[in-house]
């Protein structure tokens, strides 16, 4: 197989309407301008969906799901994969990145990424090895939960590998039961507790009726364009990585103290608070209670940030990761609850349920305030919703993933619940929405704006073209890290963001170029790359529909909550300034060549290489002037 630097040119195309499959050629001169992953995805989506976008059901056969690989996939320290399509919580794309061997799997059979296309009647997986394709009966796999399925499909696959005699077992993406109920909070999933959380691909692939994807590769990776270069610098990047010494020895989850106490960031009773003095709610007491392996790393990755804890879920021992910071925020303070050992209880559950902890814990917090303020009484939810009850906590979990009772309509997501629960209670929209802690239908990272001590940019999420994504910010100078651009470019790559922190740019931009022989710039990232992606994402945004429509007027702003001041801890007071964000996202959309509600122009677009898109942005201008 010829292939070119760094790539293969190759997509796998998978019909689950019909079963059939084929290869499917893109051009190099594609992979030079969107790169790959994140970029390549919104191409393809815009390509064969814009015209019809605002008609496309997230939840239904004509979306398209993507997997893809990067042209730094297999090569950069550590591996990733992007997950994408129409989402069913923005009606936008987001480019939702997953720690998986799939990817390099994928690049060792031949392909850049797979797109699956259709739905099938009855359950089904697919099993891809090199060239081999086929789409398998799921019958005995549906309804299981994460560490169920990937028992049972071990057994199923048991035929195959005694023929190979091939070790280890090959690497999967799944959903649990949250994506086969098509909750729009679910997950894709890898190995015990990684997860592609934003967006709702999950519920995607379980509206497709595809439980798992299993990838086997026998091939050597694309060739590289200068491989003697690449290893001095992959040597090079290596050692930064490495620098990351706290990062390295605690992970993610030393931010369960310090983010709360030291910066006023963290969720607590969905965002009434910021701030934590809770010692017990720290790395130190998960790492003497719940560790029983201090390093965990994914493929290629110098890093390990990493943690294999043990605990114990309805009864049975479950082995899952730290928890991070995200899921034990989100699960843990954000309920009110500060026992760490109960948040990684919750995560466990999370993971095997197949759902978002952070897009979950995000809508129970929402429930949980509405609780607290009267408006779901005991009647609507059955029991009891108190803050740091961690039964409730784990029956509220269960019970959104099977649509339960009030869990059917918290499986929709934030925004959508607290749009059917105002309509329950013959209230006002703004009367619910005003406690939903989200933008443009996704819940914000458990990270705050107003401190300024973390996340210092307020229009952060207000100008995301991928909403309450932490780890897809938008913010000023438009040439720099605190730009979406370069979210974008290292989504597209695709890399770990963990594993960039402290590399410079310049030396990630020469190793994709090491690889791929191409002669890209750090300004042609910032100013025509980066930008390029985004405003193909920006476009499908604001095209959104059938059932949601972002109006910039209104929705390009950060949740009410962010408005009002924090009221304890050394940051007390603060709050987002409505005129600072507003100053502010003018320039950021002004920079990016899109207009005062952020809609691209037509110069822009021609400078861009997007004229394609003009017809789009003028189907938003003309519902806009109608609203």
């Amino acid at each position: 197989m010829k292939g070119y630097n760094g790539f293969w040119g190759r997509i796998l195309e998978v019909d689950l309407s019909n079963g059939r499959s084929r290869v499917v050629d893109v051009k190099p001169f594609i992979f030079r301008r969107f790169i790959g992953g994140r970029g390549l995805a919104a191409w393809i989506l815009w390509r064969d969906l814009g015209s019809n976008w605002e008609n496309i059901d997230p939840l239904g056969p004509e979306n398209i799901l993507l997997i893809l690989t990067g042209p730094l996939t297999g090569y950069y320290p550590g591996i990733k994969l992007t997950v994408s399509g129409k989402s069913p919580q923005s009606n936008g794309v987001v480019g939702s990145t997953v720690s998986s061997e799939v990817a390099v799997e994928l690049k060792a059979a031949g392909y850049d990424g797979i797109m699956v296309r259709g739905a099938s009647r009855d359950p089904v997986y697919l099993y891809v090895e090199d060239d081999r394709v086929e789409v398998r009966d799921a019958s005995k796999l549906w309804g299981k939960t994460g560490l169920e399925l990937l028992k049972t499909l071990r057994e199923d696959l048991r035929e195959d590998y005694n023929l190979k005699g091939a070790t280890p077992w090959p690497p999967v993406l799944y959903i649990g039961p949250a994506g086969e109920n098509r909750v729009r909070t679910a997950a894709v999933m890898s190995k015990w507790a990684h997860a592609a959380g934003y967006g709702g691909y999950g519920a995607v692939m379980g509206s497709k009726n595809l439980k798992a994807v299993v990838v086997r590769g026998t091939g050597p990776l694309p060739r590289a364009a200068d491989p003697d270069r690449f290893f001095e610098l992959y040597r090079k990047a290596t050692r930064h990585i490495l620098e990351s010494k706290t990062f390295k020895e605690w992970g993610t989850a030393n931010g369960f103290f310090t983010v709360g106490y030291a910066l006023s960031s963290e969720p607590v009773k969905n965002w009434q608070e910021e701030w934590h003095n809770k010692k017990e709610f720290s790395v130190a007491v998960a790492e003497k209670k719940l560790w029983v392996k201090r390093y965990w790393a994914d493929w290629n990755c110098p890093l390990s940030c990493m943690k294999v804890s043990l605990v114990e879920a309805n009864g049975k021992p479950r082995v899952t990761d730290g928890p991070d910071y995200e899921m034990g925020a989100y699960l843990g303070t954000n309920l009110g609850i500060f026992d760490v050992k109960k948040a990684a209880v919750l995560s466990a559950m999370a993971d095997d349920l197949g759902l978002c902890g952070i897009q979950t814990g995000n809508v129970m917090g929402l429930a949980f305030e509405l609780y607290e303020k009267g408006i779901l009484t005991r009647e609507d939810v059955g029991y009891e919703l108190k803050w740091g009850n961690f039964n409730a906590a784990c029956r509220l979990l269960e019970d959104i993933a099977y649509r339960r009772g009030i869990g059917d309509i918290l499986a929709e997501g934030t925004y959508r619940a607290a749009l059917r629960i105002a309509e329950m209670k013959g209230l006002k929209p703004e009367d619910v929405l005003k406690y939903a802690v989200q933008v443009k239908g996704i819940g914000v990272g458990a990270h705050g704006i107003r401190s300024k001590a973390d996340y210092p940019q307020p229009i952060a999420y207000a100008a995301s073209v991928q909403g309450g994504d932490h780890t897809s910010t938008a913010g000023l100078p438009l040439n720099s890290r605190e730009s979406e651009s370069w979210s974008a470019f290292i989504d597209s790559a695709v890399v770990c963001m963990f594993n960039t922190f402290r590399v410079p740019e310049e030396l990630i931009i020469d190793m994709l170029n090491t690889v791929t022989g191409w002669n890209v710039t750090k300004e042609e990232v910032y100013n025509e790359i980066g930008p390029r992606i985004l405003t193909i994402q920006r476009v499908l945004l604001l095209l959104g529909g059938p059932d949601a429509y972002w109006d910039p007027r209104i929705h390009d702003d950060n949740p009410p909550r962010f408005y009002e001041p924090l009221p304890t801890g050394p940051y007390a007071g603060q709050k987002a300034d409505p005129s600072e964000v507003r100053e502010l996202k003018l320039k950021y959309y002004s920079e990016l060549g899109w207009d005062q509600l952020g809609v691209p122009t037509r110069d822009s677009l021609k400078k861009l290489g997007l004229t394609d898109l003009i017809p789009a942005i003028e189907r938003i201008k003309k519902r806009l002037e109608q609203q």
